[in-house]
């Protein structure tokens, strides 16, 4: 079989990506650092210890100097390995869901965590996602034509459904919609006709807005319900639901063109102004002390690391490698999007943290496990495609054909054919001699 090689699709360790992480992750433990400053501590200490001096910031700051051993232990596994293996993560992971459902105690009404020891927690429907990519991606890759049956539909469809289904009985509904939305962009990359995302589609859509009627009409007084009626109107719920929302998007407004600065006494954060702001809603105090140009820079250094697993998706030709990369984009597309819209108020709150920057070890291991994930198929991915997925023009232009002589002139033109003739005349007289 011929295969055509494109330098873009070589194997590589990216670092680009990884470098991407790395500072978002350091800039999270500052972040959190700010958002859980004491005063009492002299603003005479170098930063590090100001850093320390936050039991949060001192968490954040351990995950991140064990994960470099996370990706290594990642990147190293051979590439088969999860595809292999996929459906017993998967399993895994569905089994947790209904342990922490069935055995753990409610927070603010949600039971999605296990309690471990000094006072940490374990949140298994971060991990489902991976899993959730992983076995998508398994299924999709089987086929050209995913979902070209009733059956491989209902197989797709259960294996999507099972842990989103599962962690909503939980009270987990952010990460509920970040299954979802996997879920769809997969299938939408994955090569499922268009009219199974038309109505994927549609029906989503549908939902929802069922959803923010029901609110509207119903008078129920369930948290998830208040939320959505604060989105649309926040000044009348400013006292519960709507409170936090009105308080992030202060604390972000206080913070003007260029911030206040780091470790300022009597700030928004320090005081505690927004609730939870070192965890779900950092995002305020973040544009509460680098203001809008240092927000802007760290949405670009997002939108950098979406567009990097993007190009590198262009350029995977293994379907299954290339599906964990839009899959693991989409996770963090999502998070990203959610996060910071419900923070300025253009969207509901769901209780989903900022990827790399927000409180959290399931999460933040969670994102490090992905986008490792992404640089074990860079790094073991086939450098070359085959010849018949190659584009019809990207396909002459590697053949490299030499091209014969073309004659403009018609005497030169019968020159040759004369010259022919004779050639084939002599070979045939000696042939009958």
């Amino acid at each position: 079989m011929i295969a055509f090689e494109d330098k873009r699709s070589r194997p590589h360790f990216d670092f680009l990506l990884l470098g991407a992480m790395y500072l978002l992750m350091i800039l999270g433990v500052l972040a959190i650092a700010v958002a859980t400053y004491d005063p009492s501590v002299s603003s005479d200490l170098p930063l590090l210890n100001r850093i320390l001096a936050s039991n949060t910031g001192s968490w954040q700051a351990i995950f991140v100097v064990a994960s470099p051993a996370v990706v290594w232990f990642i990147v190293s596994v051979p590439y088969e390995h999860f595809k292999t293996f996929a459906p017993l993560y998967y399993a895994g992971v569905v089994v947790f869901l209904l342990a922490v459902l069935v055995t753990s105690s409610a927070i603010r009404e949600v039971k999605a965590w296990f309690q471990l020891s000094l006072g940490r927690m374990l949140q298994p429907s971060e991990f489902a996602k991976l899993t959730l990519i992983l076995m998508l991606a398994k299924e999709l890759s089987l086929t050209d034509k995913p979902m070209g049956t009733f059956r491989s539909a209902a197989r797709i469809g259960f294996l999507a459904v099972l842990p989103a289904g599962i962690t909503l009985f939980q009270g987990e509904t952010g990460s509920v919609l970040v299954l979802a939305g996997v879920a769809f962009l997969m299938l939408f990359f994955g090569g499922v006709d268009w009219k199974w995302i038309l109505a994927i589609g549609m029906t989503a859509i549908l939902g929802i807005a069922g959803v923010f009627a029901y609110g509207i009409i119903s008078g129920d007084t369930n948290y998830r319900l208040l939320r959505i009626l604060s989105f649309l109107d926040p000044y009348a719920y400013d006292l519960d639901a709507g409170y936090q929302s009105l308080r992030s998007q202060q604390a972000i407004g206080a913070g003007g063109p260029a911030g206040i600065g780091l470790f300022v006494p009597g700030s928004m954060s320090q005081l505690n102004f927004v609730p939870e702001d070192w965890t779900d809603f950092i995002f305020a105090t973040i544009g509460e002390a680098v203001g809008f140009i240092g927000c802007t820079l760290i949405i670009l250094l997002f939108l950098f690391l979406i567009l990097r697993m993007l190009y590198l998706s262009r350029f995977t030709y293994d379907k299954f490698g290339r599906l964990i990369i839009v899959g693991v984009m989409s996770m963090l597309f999502l998070h990203v999007f959610q996060n910071i819209a419900m923070t300025v108020g253009l969207m509901p709150i769901t209780g989903i943290p900022l990827p790399f920057l927000s409180y959290g070890g399931s999460n933040l291991l969670t994102n490090i496990i992905g986008v490792s994930l992404v640089l074990n198929v860079t790094r073991n991915r086939p450098a070359a495609m085959p010849a018949y997925s190659v584009p019809a023009g990207a396909a002459l232009r590697n053949r490299h054909r030499k091209k014969k002589p073309i004659y403009v002139n018609a005497s030169e033109d019968r020159d040759m054919l004369g010259a022919v003739r004779k050639r084939r005349g002599r070979r045939r007289g000696k042939a009958a001699g």
